[in-house]
């Protein structure tokens, strides 16, 4: 059964629009983020993993929208690079004030930019 999943999501994902992809990892991260939130004294142990995650991802999505070739407006090229900008920073700072509610702005973000990919603005 775990082998036909496995097939089934890489089909998947050659079949997905690169938005649709876009869209599905960041709430990917979105979740991880938020079940830390939600079971904070069980999970916060978590919290690093999930970071590192989301700030990989983001730092995939800086590096395309400062891409010279990167076909996007400009308007909106900068826009996403000051929110991946703001993302990467605020990681950073909860490693020295690891809260849970300081993980609400990245789950926002992240859900708010795949509503956008995915055309449910």
């Amino acid at each position: 059964m775990q082998n036909a999943a496995q097939v089934y999501g890489k089909v998947a994902k050659e079949i997905a629009s690169p938005r649709e992809l876009e869209a599905s990892l960041l709430l990917r991260a979105a979740a991880r983020l938020q079940a830390i939130r939600d079971a904070w004294e069980e999970k916060a142990a978590d919290l690093d993993g999930a970071l590192v995650y989301n700030r990989r991802l983001w730092s995939i999505f800086l590096t395309s929208v400062t891409s010279p070739d990167n076909p996007l407006p400009r308007e909106i090229r900068q826009n996403v690079a000051n929110l991946g900008l703001f993302v990467i920073n605020h990681t950073l700072s909860l490693a020295t004030d690891r809260r849970p509610e300081r993980l609400d702005p990245l789950i926002s973000i992240n859900r708010h930019l795949a509503a956008g990919l995915l055309g449910r603005g």
